[in-house]
Formats: structure tokens, C-alpha cells, sequence
């Protein structure tokens, strides 16, 4: 195969449909809307949902539960994320901010227990899972939630 052979999948690349330009090209005249009504107008159609003055089906389904408001969210970061901090450092938001491993400022940090780790972080975050807490205490280093 050679640069001149290069070529898109036949069908990738199609052209335009041009309307209303005149009747031999299939969609003169009207365009391709039919003729009067709603949907043939300049800005005409019907909303997303509308379905003719008949109970939308949105609002004909029954609802069930509720959004808690109060729910707190956390930017969430895994042990095995942390192999690159030197054992008896420091891991709390503004180090995970500096090493690129959480960007989002606004949430709280919770670590969670994926992966393994095998150097002792003295960690101070929002919240901690158990399981993250036990593989870094066994590791020799110390949590603390703020």
C-alpha cells in the first residue's frame, strides 16, 4: 500500500443534501417538507416530547424516589494511585492537587482500598475507607480523617 492508494471506506464521505435547487435534483421545489402544514414552515415543529395534546409520556409514567439534596460527593483516589509519593510523605488534598492526581477543588477526598501499597504515608483526607485504612496501617504508615 502506497500514500496514493490511501482512501476512505466507501460510503464515509458523502455529500450534502442541497434543497431547493430546482427539480432536477429531486428536492426543488418544497424541499422535501410536502406541502402547508406545521413542519413544512421556516422554524416549524413540534418540541421533543409534544405528541399532539395527548398526556406526554414523561408525565404519564408514575415517578418514584427522590434526589437527596444533601448527599455529599467525594472526588475519589484508589491506593494504588499513591505508589508515587516517597515513603514518610505527607498525602493530604494539596499533595494530591501538586502530583496531578486530582484536579476537581471544590469536592472532598475519599480514599478508597484498590490496589495494594507497600511504602508508609502519613495520609490526611476528608474520608477514608476501611479497607484502604487497614492495607496503610499495615503498610507502617497513619491515617487521619479531617
Amino acid at each position: 500500500m502506497r500514500l496514493h492508494d490511501l482512501a476512505p471506506e466507501k460510503g464515509a464521505r458523502t455529500s450534502r443534501k442541497r434543497v431547493g435547487r430546482g427539480p432536477g435534483s429531486g428536492l426543488g421545489k418544497t424541499s422535501g417538507k410536502g406541502h402547508k402544514g406545521q413542519k413544512s414552515r421556516s422554524g416549524g415543529g413540534v418540541r421533543p416530547g409534544y405528541e399532539g395534546g395527548q398526556m406526554p409520556l414523561h408525565r404519564r409514567l408514575p415517578k418514584r424516589g427522590f434526589t437527596n439534596i444533601f448527599k455529599a460527593a467525594y472526588t475519589v483516589i484508589n491506593l494504588r494511585d499513591l505508589d508515587r509519593f516517597e515513603s514518610g510523605a505527607d498525602v493530604d488534598r494539596a499533595a494530591l492537587i501538586s502530583a496531578g492526581l486530582i484536579k476537581e477543588k471544590a469536592k472532598p477526598v475519599k480514599l478508597l482500598g484498590q490496589g495494594d501499597i507497600s511504602i508508609s504515608l502519613n495520609i490526611k483526607l476528608a474520608a477514608v475507607s476501611e479497607s484502604a485504612r487497614k492495607k496503610v496501617e499495615a503498610a507502617g504508615g497513619k491515617v487521619e480523617v479531617e
